[in-house]
């Protein structure tokens, strides 16, 4: 009788685990320490993997540049990126789309005793730009400038590098102001830097008043028209991990360590930013306010932006399609 009983509670178990390898996969191109590894993350520790009608495969990318080359090869079928990338390869015949999630765009940053109060106080400074020449916040800055008959291009000296060496560089007195990523920017707030601008700053100060995105969910446009349920329950289940990561302390505190924030304060600074960049609702006054920062951007350096004048239908993905 136990050996009958010890069967049955065996073809229990193989039949429930075949039902669990019967839901989609999805696979996600995610980079260490990135945020899509947070959420992730609180997804497991939340128990929102073990209920969702999905699964999840996680593949560890190395760059950004990684992750595009592994959606453009098959490999994955979601990573996280900006949306001028997918505007792009849209202008290339391409059919990448994108779902936005987060509206942080990075900020200028100088130290706290420092004489510089506005842009004009960049001129003959020595300014950090994480991203290189082409990286859309330094773009947008240079845009602003010239609403304000200024040309940064020219007046600043511009250092280009991977932003954990720009932040060095600044704590040790080797450039002047730091224009960098969100992440970046929240630590050296936390140890008493200044923001001058915040990325959403810019894009108001430039007329665009709505919230617009600046990273989201990219796929291909064939892979979410043959699985758009699970794309939709996957969105929402994402959304959900975050919003109790930022409503919920003990949710934050299980993921805190991937943060390696290296104190409170830190940690508080990149849990502020992380939440003040969330997007809750994308409308289509949202969808007009990236067509006119595309164009924007597009007159600066159409290498950024692709061919296309205007934002290509079809970038932005939307959940009833």
């Amino acid at each position: 009788m136990n050996i009958l009983l010890f069967l049955f509670a065996s073809l229990l178990i193989a039949c429930f685990s075949i039902r669990a390898d019967d839901r989609p996969s999805i696979r996600l191109g995610v980079m260490a320490g990135g945020t899509l590894a947070w959420e992730l993350a609180a997804m497991q520790k939340q128990g929102l993997t073990e209920t969702a009608p999905f699964k999840l495969e996680s593949i560890t990318l190395a760059n950004q540049q990684a992750g595009r080359i592994a959606l453009q090869g098959g490999a994955v079928d979601v990573i996280v990126a900006d949306w001028f990338w997918v505007a792009n390869m849209r202008a290339e015949n391409a059919e990448y789309s994108f779902y936005p999630f987060s509206s942080g765009g990075g900020a200028l940053v100088v130290p706290a005793a420092s004489p510089i109060r506005d842009l004009a106080g960049l001129s003959g400074k020595k300014l950090g730009v994480a991203g290189g020449e082409r990286d859309k916040n330094w773009l947008l800055l240079q845009a602003l400038g010239q609403k304000r008959g200024l040309g940064l291009r020219q007046s600043v000296v511009p250092v280009y590098a991977a932003p954990p060496l720009l932040s060095q560089q600044l704590t040790e007195q080797r450039l002047d102001a730091l224009l960098t990523y969100w992440q970046s920017a929240a630590r050296l707030e936390a140890q008493g830097y200044r923001k001058l601008l915040s990325g959403e700053d810019i894009v108001s100060q430039l007329g665009v008043t709505e919230k617009t995105p600046s990273l989201g969910y990219v796929f291909k446009q064939s892979w979410a028209r043959q699985h758009a349920a699970t794309l939709r329950s996957f969105i929402e289940t994402a959304a959900a991990a975050r919003g109790r990561l930022c409503n919920d302390p003990q949710a934050w505190e299980q993921i805190r360590a991937l943060t390696e924030a290296e104190d409170a304060p830190t940690a508080a600074a990149i849990k502020q930013s992380y939440c003040q960049g969330h997007l809750n609702q994308w409308t289509p006054a949202q969808l007009a306010a990236a067509d006119a920062l595309y164009r924007i951007i597009h007159e600066l350096d159409p290498t950024l932006t692709g061919k296309a004048p205007s934002l290509p239908e079809g970038t932005f993905w939307s959940p009833e399609q």
